[in-house]
């Protein structure tokens, strides 16, 4: 049984271990190997401690923590720090407030089970408790995982370049203009 919940400071190494296990599986090849190289557990896992000290940082840190092997997942979110060209000034004429997803990870072995579509809405759900609209998130643009976006309603909104490990690497912006709507992997074209 993986069940979704909030995380603790307790769980900052095993965050830790799979922020590097998952950047180091999903980013070879898009990323230089030696960054992904140089990443080290220790060093992830003291951020996610430091960031799980404040409480205010913490309450946007969810995990997927599985009874027997303990955190195969996580991710977190907060207000928006780098707003994308194509997301919208205002709904009907009023302010929206935006937020964003700054990370989602599930371990290789767990993907596909459903813990990613899990966490995010967890995620929304606490955007939704923050007063937030609308929730935005950035991703490498050649990540196969932005199939699985698009799929639960994600709509392309933007792009940059930014600069990882001394290469310059295009990123995408996807939005989900309404927080409240659920979660339904939906058929792409691509699936036809």
């Amino acid at each position: 049984m993986i069940r979704i919940r909030r995380a603790a400071r307790q769980d900052a190494a095993a965050i830790g271990r799979v922020h590097v296990e998952t950047w180091q599986a999903t980013y070879a090849g898009l990323l230089p190997d030696s960054m992904l190289v140089a990443m080290s557990d220790v060093r992830q896992s003291a951020w996610w401690s430091q960031l799980l000290q404040d409480p205010a940082e913490a309450r946007g840190v969810f995990v997927a923590d599985d009874a027997e092997m303990g955190v195969v997942g996580f991710g977190s979110c907060g207000p928006l720090r780098d707003p994308p060209d194509g997301l919208p000034e205002g709904l009907d004429g009023r302010e929206i407030r935006v937020g964003e997803v700054y990370t989602l990870y599930v371990e290789p072995d767990f993907q596909n089970q459903g813990l990613g579509r899990r966490l995010l809405d967890a995620l929304f759900r606490q955007l939704k408790a923050d007063r937030c609209d609308t929730a935005v998130l950035w991703m490498l643009a050649r990540n196969p995982t932005r199939f699985f976006y698009e799929g639960l309603g994600g709509e392309r909104v933007g792009e940059r370049t930014d600069t990882m490990g001394g290469t310059d690497v295009d990123e995408i912006a996807y939005a989900w203009r309404t927080l409240g709507a659920p979660l339904i992997r939906r058929k792409l074209a691509a699936d036809d």
